[in-house]
């Protein structure tokens, strides 16, 4: 009997537990202890009911509490003391620096009085009374357990150990590394009948959900109405401490949400006066729409474009992504034609040149069929060496031809010149002229004689690489480089000396 009286005791204490542990938690989001982007900061700089001093610098996207420079200290304080017991905190910070190890680090604040923003202990003031939730980054006492997130609860009378870390006077905490992460770090702080529980999000993931608790007290008694801060501060070495949100949700039991409820009869009494404000606004929309018809349907009509619905927003990104993807489409194929198109040319020129080679017409290239082998080709390395030493020879005399060229000018030039200057001279040619015109020719006949018999020692490896119908020999070329020449030369004598005559008549 006894047993049985025990059992039913022990199921009675279980079903009580599980009532007091299942019991709904009401969370309200408070505004006026929060902050995040974006417009984090007005035009003028400052954060709606949140005040900051020291180092830090707001932005519209974060809050800097310390820059990574040397001794800098920075902290931000909200205005007003919370009015709520317990509370939640969700901070997404990061600390980023380019040395292996930073420092100092950043604390959370939960105080009765507003800290210093250049205090002792990473920016806010010594001797708090409330909580300090540490994130310290430099190992000042030497035994390689930082970077380290640790609770140190004062009274206001303890001074915080930095010498060893605080770990004589810590809560509680965990090993934790927050600094260089790919994505912001995150810190969930809950403060929820007398138990201070801590998450950590590690910033290796996007994941929102991704936390992993760090540590969790019971039996801690915080005082009422205290004030919210976060601070942060460098040293020799120096971090970037930014502070991206901080989140607060009150959190309420169900007696003191039951205890907050209106009656009913105060609820009918504030949605009666809402169906009159709605009523008298719907009335005066209808008076101004009676006296403004044109302006209004102006209006509604601008107002229908610049909003959307979900559908078509949804609509519009799909249609936005499906035309870019076929731009991209449309280029590759563009690009992929020209290639292809450079390609089929190329094969039918290295076509024709093998065929002619070989003694063969040329085959068509037919659409949609592979290109035919091409044959290898009829000369060795030593003859391509013999073709390159002809083309150098071709070079070198070009040259020569070209300074020839140059000192016929320059003595015709001066040959015209006297005879423009001597009046009468220019109706005749002048013999010496004559005699080292012919010299000259008789030079160039040597030279080109002289190639010729250079080219024709080689092996004849042009002629085997040219068809036999459309190949000329290089005397032949020069041959014909040199009348016109000769041609040009006595054309201008000719036209200077008719010049000259049409001056005497003048």
């Amino acid at each position: 009997m006894s047993l049985l009286f025990n059992l039913l005791l022990f199921a009675f204490l279980c079903c009580l537990l599980e009532h007091v542990n299942t019991q709904s938690v009401h969370r309200r989001f408070e505004y006026k202890y929060s902050f995040k982007p974006p417009y984090l900061a007005q035009k003028d700089g400052s954060v709606p009911f949140w005040e900051y001093g020291g180092n830090a610098i707001a932005s519209s996207e974060n809050v800097r509490l310390a820059p990574s420079l040397r001794s800098q200290k920075g902290a931000i304080w909200s205005k007003q003391p919370i009015n709520f017991d317990w509370w939640e905190v969700d901070i997404m910070f990061k600390v980023t620096g380019r040395g292996r190890i930073g420092a100092d680090g950043l604390a959370f604040w939960y105080t009765t009085t507003r800290g210093e923003y250049t205090g002792e202990v990473f920016g806010s003031s010594d001797q708090w009374n409330g909580l300090g939730l540490i994130f310290d980054s430099f190992d000042n006492d030497n035994k390689h357990n930082n970077p380290y997130i640790m609770a140190v609860v004062n009274d206001g009378t303890k001074i915080f150990d930095h010498k060893s870390d605080g770990s004589s006077q810590l809560l509680s905490g965990c090993l934790r590394d927050f600094r260089n992460k790919p994505y912001p770090t995150r810190a969930k702080v809950e403060y929820y009948l007398n138990t201070l529980t801590v998450y950590f999000h590690n910033g290796m993931t996007t994941n929102e959900a991704d936390y992993e608790l760090c540590f969790r007290v019971e039996n801690v008694v915080l005082p009422r109405g205290g004030y919210f801060g976060l601070s942060a501060a460098t040293g020799g070495l120096a971090d970037d401490h930014d502070v991206i949100h901080f989140l607060t949700t009150s959190l309420h039991t169900t007696q003191q949400q039951g205890g907050q409820q209106i009656s009913a009869d105060e609820q009918q009494k504030l949605s009666q006066e809402y169906q009159q404000y709605q009523q008298k606004l719907e009335q005066q929309k209808d008076q101004y729409r009676k006296d403004h018809p044109d302006e209004v349907r102006d209006k509604e009509g601008e107002f229908e474009d610049w909003f959307e619905s979900d559908g078509q927003r949804e609509f519009r990104q799909i249609w936005q992504g499906v035309m870019s993807l076929q731009d991209t489409l449309r280029d590759l194929n563009k690009k992929v034609d020209e290639v292809i198109g450079k390609q089929t040319n190329s094969l039918s020129l290295l076509s024709a040149v093998y065929s002619h080679t070989q003694g063969q017409p040329a085959q068509p290239q037919v659409p949609g069929q592979a290109p035919s082998q091409m044959p290898s080709l009829p000369i060795g390395r030593h003859d391509w060496d013999s073709l390159v030493t002809n083309n150098q020879i071709m070079i070198n005399t070009v040259a020569e031809l070209k300074g020839f060229i140059i000192e016929v000018s320059r003595k015709s030039d001066s040959i015209l010149a006297s005879g423009g200057a001597g009046g009468g001279a220019a109706s005749g040619i002048n013999p010496q002229f004559l005699v080292e015109m012919r010299d000259s020719l008789n030079q160039l006949k040597a030279n080109v004689a002289g190639v010729t018999q250079r080219i024709t020692s080689q092996p004849q490896i042009a002629q085997q690489a040219c068809p036999a119908v459309s190949c000329v020999s290089l005397t032949g070329l020069l041959t014909v480089v040199a009348s016109q020449l000769v041609i040009m030369f006595l054309y201008a004598l000719y036209k200077e000396k008719k010049e000259a005559q049409a001056k005497k008549l003048f």
